[in-house]
């Protein structure tokens, strides 16, 4: 383990010559996995900054060279996939005070998990071809296409309830996204955003100013912070998509509002779903709420269709005067997701080619649900639980329904 080491090199010695010293910690022994008081550690793992790895003996240390080079090779190109990521960003002018910070590579998904066309490639397939036939037409779902699609957006509620509780000061988004891609797959679940378009977290958390489609990385979130999470999550052939935002220990008045009125937008949106609406007007009402609290609306960014494709007809604009097509009409099932700032409404993206953020560096918020129009109204396939935690801030006057 030379200086510059090379892929068939021998291993000199470990650091701190002596098996066993008395009055060393007691230690596993990477090699034998043993316990014993060593000082013996590895050169390699100390000079790539990782976490020390000790060995019981030099010729235990030598025995196992092969096998622990591979655990300096997976750092190295851990640390190389970071500085990378990071590159990306040399010589960018930021819109506020939230910086990038490194992400982990891309978790897998066991094969017995049944997956989405772009699991492996990245490309929606199914997608690209109905946007290429036109896909304008609003499919009305079958009994057996809801009943799946309810069971998805169940696991998708659970999995935000997750986040929800796990939110506090100096845990990261990464954290957050780890558990999550862990809970989803348990419930033999893929993470929706996992490999789309190449995104390459399994949810997006999007901090402060960023609008949405913000990578999960290790910065940790700091009291005073504002986090949205976005679960999707494909199960038995059908994708379910929430959101909310959520306040990380005590947060700021103008914070307050701007969540409160992202919330109450929604709200009043979804009151309005129902057969023979049509899906422009949900913008006016949306707008017209943003701005009695005094924010603006993103218009880059709506809405849509989903099921058995994770974006499809129809667009659902959150903007005012806006000229989306189409009817509300019972099977059909489509998200609200307003995304409303705090300052100006428009929008840029980061050089990684996926984080929106705020025009002037102000805060965002958003919430979403996925919706199913009935016979008589709208169902929240995404609705709150019993076990849901509350929602992190008082709810605007009007505003009664838990499920919402």
């Amino acid at each position: 383990m030379a200086e510059g080491e090379k892929e068939n090199a021998n291993p000199s010695s470990p650091g701190e010559q002596g098996a066993e010293t008395e009055n060393a910690p007691l230690r596993t022994c990477v090699g034998c996995s043993k316990e014993v008081s060593t000082t013996l550690s590895c050169p390699t793992c100390i000079k790539l900054e990782i976490p020390p790895s000790f060995f019981c003996t030099q010729e235990c240390f030598k025995e196992n060279w092969a096998a622990h080079k591979l655990h300096h090779k997976a750092a190295q190109n851990l640390k190389s996939f970071e500085e990378f990521q990071m590159r990306k960003f040399q010589n960018y002018t930021f819109s506020g005070k939230l910086r990038p910070h490194p992400i982990t590579q891309q978790k897998k998904v066991p094969p017995h998990i049944q997956k989405p066309d772009y699991a492996d490639t990245g490309v929606p397939e199914s997608e690209l071809r109905v946007k290429n036939k036109g896909g304008k037409t609003i499919e009305e779902k079958t009994k057996e296409q809801i009943e799946r699609l309810r069971e998805a957006c169940k696991i998708g509620r659970e999995a935000l309830d997750l986040a929800h509780r796990m939110i506090k000061p100096g845990i990261t988004a990464d954290s957050i996204d780890t558990a999550l891609h862990e809970f989803i797959v348990s419930k033999n679940g893929y993470p929706s955003p996992l490999n789309y378009h190449n995104f390459p977290k399994s949810v997006c958390t999007s901090v402060n100013e960023v609008i949405c489609h913000g990578i999960p990385d290790k910065r940790p979130l700091e009291e005073g912070d504002i986090v949205n999470v976005d679960v999707t999550v494909f199960f038995k052939g059908m994708h379910g998509d929430l959101n909310e935002t959520f306040f990380v220990g005590k947060v700021d008045e103008d914070s307050v509002r701007v969540v409160q009125g992202a919330y109450h937008c929604l709200y009043n949106a979804i009151k309005m779903c129902k057969p023979g609406v049509m899906y422009r007007e949900l913008g006016d009402e949306i707008q017209k709420v943003a701005k009695k609290y005094g924010l603006s609306v993103v218009r880059t960014y709506c809405g849509h269709g989903l099921g058995e494709l994770f974006h499809t007809a129809p667009n659902v604009p959150h903007y005012a005067k806006n000229k989306a097509i189409g009817i509300m009409r019972p099977g059909h099932t489509f998200t609200i997701e307003p995304m409303i700032n705090l300052g100006v409404s428009n929008d840029r993206t980061w050089p990684d080619d996926w984080t929106a953020v705020t025009g002037d560096g102000k805060r965002s918020a958003q919430f979403e649900h996925t919706l199913l129009i009935t016979e008589t109204g709208v169902e929240v396939l995404t609705g709150r639980l019993p076990s849901s935690p509350p929602h992190d801030f008082p709810l605007p006057e009007g505003c009664a329904d838990s499920v919402i």
